[in-house]
């Protein structure tokens, strides 16, 4: 078992910047791909950025340029800095962990005023 609990969400103007942080715990020996998703208001849960245990990462086109993934191994930790935020940005947004399966957080709010 693995258990995600995410921070740093919160309320920003657009243009601004967050930084979510994602703490892993449990069978964390097993970790392979961390990562983050989202939700919109009425959208579908998206990808938004993926980080191998080699630290290879991939990024959905809508943030490429903007967020930036990155990982702590000794603190079993997933980062996502979120910069030139746009309201469309805004989700709640979902650290994800896999080894076999797929672990999720609960979420964190990112809420982005215009």
């Amino acid at each position: 078992q693995v258990q995600l609990v995410e921070s740093g969400g919160g309320l920003v103007q657009a243009g601004g910047s967050l930084n979510l942080s994602c703490a892993a715990s449990g069978s964390i020996f097993r970790l392979n791909d961390m990562g983050w998703y989202r939700q919109g208001p009425g959208k579908q849960r998206e990808l938004v950025a993926i980080i191998t245990k080699g630290n290879i990462t991939t990024y959905a086109d809508s943030v490429k340029g903007r967020f930036t993934i990155s990982r702590d191994n000794a603190k079993n930790m997933v980062y996502l800095q979120m910069n030139s935020l746009k309201p469309e940005d805004a989700a709640v947004y979902y650290c994800f962990a896999r080894t076999v399966i797929v672990y999720w957080g609960k979420g964190t709010l990112v809420t982005v005023s215009s």
